[in-house]
């Protein structure tokens, strides 16, 4: 049987938030079977609980927020994006503030963290979202449009396409895929950092956002280049990053996804619309789990293996 899976002890970090600038503390906690992702904001008396899910997502400007009860926790998307590549399924995660530290600005500190708290197989079957036709959101027109869009596949495959239309990203690759059947979160994805411009911090900090960014924790480039001394991570950092967000925001519809995503130009915003459109069409998915390893995707069997985990 394919067994969910949480964390074996509790790990703590600090760091300060992307955008609200401020400092928090991070306890990821081992969960119980069927609990699935538990976010806590124990800054309130008495703790309010907000569990990851596509429906409690309430802003999306540049990250996804979870509201609930008068208390958010915003910039949830690389912390998902690990938990995902690493197929945890029920952990708790205790906040002082609203928002998830950015580290070094990818998942691969949280891929630290969760790998030095050590991963914990459960009695129980995971559970999957399998996709059983195609699902599609879009926005705008023209040069404009943008789409995201969710096919059956018997594992987990994303493709995306970006451009902004600047030099030191058009001398990277535009177009990236990456299929967990074949290919490791850890090596292909997970140390790919958020990014952004010089010329658009002003405006960020205006709406209250950004505060907290700089070239410790993001790609910042001014209208011609990358400001950062030490260059990329990958050939193509952009586009990768932009899968590692997509992983986490949908890792967010509560389960793993048995499916294949493509998307153009997407974001926070899209993603959790593509979603909620999924979840609105209850013929469009269904809940499976494998009794056989033999009978599961070879991006999830793989995942039975804490050695794979660590690749």
């Amino acid at each position: 049987m394919l067994k969910q899976r949480t964390i074996r002890q509790l790990v703590k970090t600090t760091g300060v938030g992307l955008h609200s600038g401020t400092k928090v503390e991070l306890t990821l906690r081992p969960a119980e079977v069927d609990t699935g992702i538990l976010f806590r904001r124990v800054d309130f008396d008495p703790p309010v609980l907000l569990p990851a899910s596509a429906l409690a997502v309430g802003d999306t400007r540049m990250a996804s927020t979870l509201q609930q009860e008068g208390a958010k926790v915003s910039t949830v998307e690389h912390l998902m994006s690990a938990c995902a590549g690493l197929g945890i399924d029920n952990i708790c995660i205790d906040l002082t503030a609203e928002e998830i530290p950015i580290m070094d600005g990818s998942a691969s500190s949280f891929v630290f963290l969760l790998q030095q708290a050590g991963l914990q197989e459960q009695p129980a079957a995971k559970k999957f979202v399998r996709v059983k036709k195609p699902v599609e959101v879009r926005e705008g027109s023209g040069a404009q449009e943008k789409w995201a869009r969710l096919d059956p596949y018997d594992g987990f495959r994303l493709k995306f396409f970006i451009e902004f239309n600047h030099p030191a990203v058009d001398r990277t690759g535009q177009i990236a895929e990456v299929d967990f059947n074949a290919e490791s979160y850890v090596r292909e994805i997970a140390r790919a950092r958020t990014f952004g411009f010089m010329q658009d911090v002003e405006t960020l900090r205006g709406l209250g956002l950004a505060r907290g960014g700089s070239l410790e924790n993001a790609i910042v480039m001014d209208e011609y280049r990358i400001l950062n001394p030490d260059g990329l991570r990958y050939e193509n950092e952009f586009v990768r990053h932009k899968i590692l967000d997509a992983i986490g925001d949908l890792y967010l519809v509560g389960h793993p996804l048995l499916a294949s995503y493509t998307a153009h130009k997407s974001g926070h915003g899209l993603n959790n619309q593509l979603l909620r459109a999924l979840l609105a069409q209850p013929d469009s998915y269904d809940l499976v789990s494998f009794d056989q390893l033999n009978d599961a995707p070879p991006a999830y069997a793989r995942q039975v293996s804490a050695e794979w985990a660590l690749n």
